[in-house]
């Protein structure tokens, strides 16, 4: 049996079940601590997720709110298995970001490739810069813009 003591690991263990938001259950950034750039035409978003099976990872997008919730489960189980130093932590994890209107929520892009999650969010056409033209009214009236 493996012994170890560690006594701010204890109280930080202890914490973690006392402010916890439910049994299992964390949605601390930490937990899924994740990149964001812009390249291009688009955004992406690139999240940790080491340990985590892709059919555990479930992304949805309501309005301008992306949810991102994965379930990390133990590796090891079976009858018999007895778990004797647990250190990683297990069960849901969740992330919420807010998306810019300028983001195009229809075509978001997901790909899982060694524990990492990356999203790709494209710019919306009406958000991107567009020439404007100017043109002249052969009366003599006024302006007309067109796009």
């Amino acid at each position: 049996m493996l012994m170890r003591t560690d006594p701010f690991r204890d109280f930080d263990r202890l914490a973690q079940q006392l402010f916890a938001t439910g049994a299992g259950t964390w949605s601390k950034p930490s937990q899924m601590p994740m990149d964001a750039y812009r390249d291009g035409d688009a955004y992406v978003i690139a999240l940790d997720l080491p340990g985590v099976d892709p059919d555990a990872v479930d992304i949805d997008v309501e309005r301008n709110m992306l949810t991102v919730k994965a379930e990390r489960r133990p590796a090891v189980t079976g009858e018999g298995v007895q778990l004797e130093l647990s250190e990683r932590p297990m069960g849901v994890f969740s992330r919420q970001l807010v998306l810019a209107d300028s983001l195009d929520t229809e075509r978001i892009g997901a790909t899982y490739d060694a524990g990492v999650l990356t999203l790709r969010i494209p710019i919306a056409e009406r958000a991107k810069p567009r020439k404007i033209n100017v043109g002249r009214a052969s009366d003599g009236g006024p302006r007309q813009l067109s796009s």
